[in-house]
């Protein structure tokens, strides 16, 4: 007998086929008066669906007796430690079969049942072997309700032996590659991609303290969404920095290509100073992420002086010039810090600055009282402190400069003047 052909012989004859039947009669279930067997659950579900039932109604009803069937199975197992081997394979045998027609007999329309209950079912279903059709239909049917999923239900564990982790990531990841074909085909929206792209990263940060995760799979779960599904890095970053914790045997090698995964530009101001000091990270990696935060500083300071010119170029009713504030912009105290620095610095300029002209003075009178006046000696003079007070205002802006270059030419007028009258 051919699994797969069950849902539709079950639903269109309500029975089910020949060996499939001559098992069910060995496996009977108590509940209550309500279903005796599998076989008496199936033909309730083909006549409620042939009196025109909801979908979900159906699906309501299918996830009731799940519910009330699989957990009565697994207590059996865990209270009773005095069963024979024989008994325990019974066991199986029973919830394999349970599980198998539970797939087979579920609506095929969307939403008929939720994506956490699918979730369990699969959890169920890999711990019992099920047949691979029926767990890739439940792996299928999972990606279309992937941004229901909660986390708690994805933390599938991982029953095969040649596996050492402790969840099956390579499950989730099928999962999330499904999800994504069916964005890329347009079916899926880009509100359900970015809470997808949240729950693999909340995910990614639970799996990643197992120290039996491989790099491979890690690296294959992370790549299984486009690059664009991510608003914020920050969720992929604590999953990076959880992995390295636990895998403190990774080569540099490795680091980089983990942490060219991560788009630097999108991570927070919190995220970039944690892997600034992150001594886990590479030293290339920390650089970028220094330039990058330097440069959004730099061009959100460029940007509130645009806004501070703009804003003094309003005038008030009597047309005077006044400075007018966007209205609930505040200055953090991050960047008053910063505007007491720069302003530190110009003033400590200014200074010196002040030096350069007294020094000046100093050597205007010393030619004069020399005899001096000749214009080549002038010009050199005047050449070699103008020099000099170019190279000391580099630390000053562009207006600075301008501001020294006139009083230089002022300065240069006045030495004229002066030689004129000697």
């Amino acid at each position: 007998m051919t699994r797969a052909s069950l849902p539709v012989s079950a639903l269109t004859s309500g029975k089910l086929p020949s060996k499939a039947a001559r098992r069910t009669k060995s496996f009977r279930f108590d509940d209550d008066g309500f279903i005796l067997d599998v076989d008496s659950f199936v033909k309730t579900i083909a006549t409620i669906k042939a009196n025109g039932a909801r979908p979900d109604h159906i699906g309501s009803v299918i996830a009731h007796y799940a519910s009330t069937r699989l957990p009565q199975l697994s207590s059996s197992v865990v209270t009773n430690n005095q069963q024979q081997s024989d008994s325990v394979t019974a066991y199986v045998l029973k919830k394999r079969f349970l599980v198998e027609t539970l797939i087979g007999i579920l609506p095929l329309e969307k939403d008929s049942v939720s994506c956490n209950f699918l979730l369990r079912l699969l959890r169920t279903a890999n711990m019992v072997r099920a047949d691979l059709d029926y767990k890739t239909n439940l792996e299928v049917r999972i990606s279309w309700q992937l941004e229901q999923a909660s986390l708690i239900e994805l933390m599938i564990p991982s029953f095969s032996h040649t596996c050492g982790a402790l969840f099956d990531v390579e499950l989730v990841t099928r999962v999330v590659k499904n999800f994504a074909i069916l964005y890329s085909e347009g079916v899926k929206s880009g509100a359900s991609l970015i809470k997808v792209a949240k729950l693999v990263d909340s995910y990614l940060a639970e799996a990643a303290a197992d120290r039996n995760l491989s790099l491979m799979e890690f690296i294959s779960l992370t790549d299984a969404l486009p690059k664009h599904s991510r608003g914020t890095e920050d969720g992929l970053y604590l999953a990076l920095d959880t992995f390295l914790k636990a895998h403190p045997d990774v080569t540099k090698q490795e680091r980089r290509r983990l942490c060219g995964l991560i788009g630097i530009k999108k991570l927070s101001m919190e995220a970039s100073l944690h892997a600034a000091e992150n001594p886990r990270l590479p030293v290339r990696t920390i650089i970028q992420i220094l330039f990058t935060e330097q440069t959004k500083l730099n061009f959100g300071r460029h940007n509130n002086n645009i806004d501070c010119n703009v804003s003094s170029l309003s005038r008030n009713h009597s047309g005077s010039h006044f400075l007018e504030p966007s209205p609930g912009w505040c200055m953090s105290k991050f960047d008053m810090n910063v505007q007491q620095a720069e302003i530190r610095r110009l003033r400590d300029g200014i200074g010196k600055l002040h030096s350069e002209c007294e020094a000046m003075r100093r050597q205007l009178k010393k030619e004069k009282k020399g005899g001096k006046s000749s214009t080549g000696n002038t010009c050199g003079s005047n050449w070699y402190f103008r020099w000099k007070m170019l190279r000391f205002s580099k630390c000053f802006s562009t207006k600075d400069v301008e501001k020294t270059a006139v009083r230089l030419e002022v300065t240069k007028k006045e030495k004229k003047s002066l030689s004129l009258r000697i």
